[in-house]
């Protein structure tokens, strides 16, 4: 038995050499194409956080109050919105809140861009749906360091490997909740449409799409809460945000700003979810 497990252990699969010569292979070949994409990214990135740290923060703050009413149609929740950047404010975290919105936001319209589309190709084909599958579990499962080391390789420090790994972690959310909205779709509303003629198109964007949206929705509201999730790791190589606060306090042993960093997340994570939640429909009794 002893010499079984001495063969086991002695024949290692080498999986770990074969994944960093890939890397490395990728990294002396196309260096230069990376080089553009990260600075691309960057200066997209950088522009957009430029111009909610131009706007005076009074002016936000009431503009995004505004906007939260004028889609909630809530007295409340615009109060609320309202109260928790003005803390956000408060505390000294405002610019690092409008870097860690913009992160959010570009993580989750690309997760949205790729996983929407990719989900409902999946729910038409079982097969690709299963091939994904073990994809998509192998995404939400490998510890996030894992993949954050090949794309600070490629794309070195900088905003840009952090939201490449928010956008892989994020990933999977909208494309099992497309996929589930899609095959949710009762058949006897898809029946009635071939019925009336619809070509897979018109099924698709008249028929499946509207039955599925809540869903849909959901899915990128979860989203939404994983891209958020990921400040803290992505300000570990160097994106910036309300993660940063939190790494130098654990560093340096501060509590009060580890609290201070903790709270704005948490009512960033509130404000988003409440504001991007899908609505809620009214049931007759």
């Amino acid at each position: 038995m002893e010499q079984l497990v001495a063969f086991i252990t002695d024949n290692k699969v080498p999986v770990g050499d074969w994944m960093a010569a890939i890397v490395e292979f990728i990294k002396d070949n196309t260096l230069s194409l990376f080089d553009i994409v990260s600075a691309s990214i960057s200066w997209v990135i950088d522009g957009f956080t430029g111009i909610l740290e131009w706007v005076p923060e009074p002016i936000l703050i009431v503009a995004l109050a505004a906007a939260t009413y004028a889609l909630r149609r809530s007295w409340g929740l615009a109060a609320f919105v309202a109260f928790a950047l003005l803390f956000v404010l408060n505390q000294g975290y405002w610019t690092e809140t409008m870097e860690t919105l913009t992160l959010v936001l570009f993580a989750t319209l690309a997760s949205a861009l790729i996983g929407v589309p990719l989900g409902i190709a999946a729910a038409h084909r079982p097969w690709l749906f299963q091939a994904l599958r073990p994809i998509l579990d192998l995404m939400q499962t490998l510890p996030t360091f894992v993949y954050l080391l090949p794309t600070l390789v490629l794309f070195g420090l900088g905003v840009v490997p952090g939201l490449i790994s928010t956008v892989i972690f994020a990933l999977p959310a909208p494309v099992r909740l497309t996929h589930l909205g899609i095959t949710s779709v009762p058949k006897p509303l898809i029946e009635a449409g071939e019925a009336f003629g619809a070509t897979k198109s018109q099924l698709l964007w008249k028929v499946e799409l509207p039955a599925a949206r809540s869903t849909i929705v959901a899915g990128i509201t979860q989203c939404i809460m994983l891209s958020l999730s990921m400040v803290v790791i992505a300000a570990l190589v160097g994106a910036g945000g309300l993660g940063v606060p939190v790494v130098r306090a654990l560093n340096q042993v501060k509590v009060g700003m580890g609290f201070e960093a903790g709270f704005a997340i948490v009512l960033v994570a509130i404000v988003l979810d409440r504001v991007c939640r899908p609505a809620e429909r009214n049931v007759p009794r």
